[in-house]
């Protein structure tokens, strides 16, 4: 290159621009197998196995999906097979029916921004879970904090956290702050659970005329004031270990923990003002 005065720069590059793309192939994930064992190792080609769910399907397995089509499968033939084989050779079969469209009785409000300037205008509520050691089983933690003055208003604690459960804790925070019979109840705004989209949720904030918004996807940081909470309560059991009565630490949060503002004044002073 020296030679014909050309830079080593310009031949690779000329090099790499006029070069014929190569075509790529995919190389990811496991290669389809061709056949199906049984439960006493004999091979049975993809055929066979796709004609045994024509038959099925032409019999008794008329309305099965694949679920119920590998069930019958392993039963009836003893094969050694998954749902998700099945599912692909009913695919290639083209005997899948139409994925149904789940029509929700109750519309989706997204959560906006709010300027909030006093108490019980916007309440945070999430789910948080822990690990009992020794136990070896999860309890759930589901608090209901004031974002004004970071009070928890309530919470629930159990070993299981249903839809249920939310209601329950729902119109026990609004007994606590008297809220029952009041026309203007806050706002409730929580993330995307099985909890808060449920219906019985959605009805009980219907019937109690309290507006129910749910934050998008993957967006934690619209509920940041129930996450934050969550962070510090995370930290406190962790770095503490003897601290295993949370309600002591609810309480502590809402009687003597800094509030907000400049003067960081208790929640529960701040709230004697009012």
């Amino acid at each position: 290159m020296r030679i014909i005065g050309i830079s080593r720069s310009t031949y690779y590059y000329s090099l790499h621009r006029y070069s014929q793309p190569k075509n790529r192939t995919c190389t990811g994930g496991r290669p389809e197998s061709r056949y199906t064992l049984t439960k006493d190792n004999t091979i049975i080609s993809n055929e066979q196995v796709k004609e045994w769910i024509c038959e099925l399907i032409a019999g008794e397995g008329l309305t099965y999906g694949y679920l119920k089509l590998t069930y019958c499968l392993r039963k009836k033939f003893n094969l050694i097979i998954n749902k998700k084989k099945v599912y692909r050779l009913c695919k290639e079969l083209e005997v899948l029916r139409p994925q149904r469209k789940i029509k929700r009785k109750h519309a989706r409000k997204l959560a906006r921004n709010r300027l909030v300037t006093a108490s019980n205008q916007l309440w945070e509520v999430d789910v948080k879970y822990g690990y009992i050691a020794g136990e070896d089983r999860f309890f759930f933690i589901m608090p209901i904090i004031d974002v004004y003055d970071r009070c928890i208003v309530d919470y629930h604690i159990g070993l299981s956290c249903e839809a249920k459960d939310a209601v329950i804790t729902l119109k026990r925070a609004l007994f606590k702050r008297q809220l029952l019979a009041v026309e203007g109840k806050p706002v409730i705004q929580s993330d995307n659970g099985p909890q808060f989209i449920s219906n019985l949720f959605e009805e009980t904030c219907l019937g109690l005329n309290i507006e129910h918004e749910r934050i998008p996807f993957k967006t934690p940081n619209l509920n940041a004031h129930i996450e934050a909470f969550h962070s510090i309560l995370d930290w406190t059991l962790t770095a503490i270990p003897e601290t295993l009565v949370i309600t002591r630490l609810f309480a502590w949060h809402n009687l003597r923990g800094p509030g907000i503002g400049s003067d960081l004044i208790p929640t529960a002073s701040r709230l004697s003002k009012f």
